[in-house]
């Protein structure tokens, strides 16, 4: 079976190939696709890229005939034989690093629940993604970004208002935007000037945020929000200019307009502004474990990425002005 293609196409062909798949495979996919989701509390994006991957490997392994697909023909020759396929589709080490996780969790689940006699998963090998450092502002840069979207909202329009407390609170806190969008009015604590935030796996962690960010946020609360609120608007704290909950592509968009008006600095959206928030706790003294505390990493293994970023803008800052670098 030829390797499946990217994008938009890719998720078409996944879900004709998943109609095509026997009733019984059907109902395993169900049932795994439930344990993602409740017994593991995974997003629905990762849940959606764990089944697109489930079926493209049950496809695979089916070859020609996808109708006669067995969760139990699943072995290491046919895990390997998947990845290869992919790797000579051009895929990267990063997606293939990921994919190889997915069918490693699918077939440690088949296994548990008796679709198959052992587990392949653990032998299965897969590069090793390339951790390529983030692109972060300056300082001086993040501070010019502030201002120009403070200047868009000095004449008091609502949207510019919100845009002014987005951008604010992002980058005062590192909050990754599904965070952001997610949080409600009752998730800011003004007395200690902290959100609550639902991060990955439903954890959840008390971020605190600056003087800059709350005084975006109350005038956004007292002289925006209002004029946004529609009769069936939810408790967000931030609204789409239809009363309805912010929704991330806005926020994506707004970021990118945001960086476009700072000269020099770099295209990036709000996990760009996630980075640059770390790479300059680093450089302000802020010790790992807060930091990864702050951002609600898993592992500290994530944070230690900053400190190549300070580590790389050292040595180039060193290259540039020493006069025997």
């Amino acid at each position: 079976m030829s390797p499946p293609p990217h994008g938009r196409t890719r998720r078409v062909d996944l879900v004709r190939l998943r109609e095509k798949l026997p009733e019984g495979v059907g109902e395993a996919l169900r049932q795994y696709e439930r344990h993602l989701t409740l017994e593991r509390d995974l997003s629905p994006h990762t849940v959606r890229a764990y089944i697109g991957d489930a079926v493209a490997l049950l496809g695979h392994v089916a070859g020609n005939s996808p109708d006669e697909a067995e969760i139990g023909r699943i072995d290491l020759a046919g895990l390997r034989s998947w990845l290869a396929a992919q790797r000579t589709a051009g895929a990267s080490r990063t997606t293939l690093a990921r994919r190889a996780a997915a069918a490693r969790a699918f077939t440690a689940w088949a296994h548990r629940v008796g679709h198959l006699t052992t587990d392949p998963g653990p032998r299965l090998a897969a590069p090793r993604p390339h951790r390529t450092l983030p692109s972060v502002l300056r300082e001086d840069q993040a501070k010019d970004a502030m201002a120009a979207v403070s200047s868009g909202a000095s004449e008091g329009d609502p949207v510019a208002l919100r845009d002014q407390a987005v951008v604010e609170l992002l980058y005062a806190t590192g909050i990754r935007v599904a965070e952001l969008c997610g949080l409600d009015l009752d998730d800011v604590d003004y007395s200690l000037r902290v959100i609550r935030v639902l991060g990955k796996g439903g954890r959840e962690r008390s971020t605190p945020f600056g003087v800059p960010a709350e005084r975006a946020l109350r005038r956004w609360l007292d002289e925006g929000r209002n004029a946004l609120v529609a009769p069936d608007s939810p408790p967000a704290l931030f609204l789409g200019a239809r009363g309805g909950r912010l929704n991330q592509r806005a926020v994506r968009t707004l970021v990118h307009e945001v960086m476009a008006a700072v000269p020099g600095a770099p295209d990036i959206g709000p996990h760009g502004l996630r980075h640059s928030a770390a790479t300059h706790l680093l450089e302000g003294g802020a010790d790992l474990r807060t930091v990864q505390e702050l951002l609600g990493h898993a592992t500290l293994a994530t944070t230690q990425l900053y400190t190549h970023v300070t580590v790389e803008r050292l040595k180039a800052i060193h290259d540039r002005t020493h006069p025997r670098s």
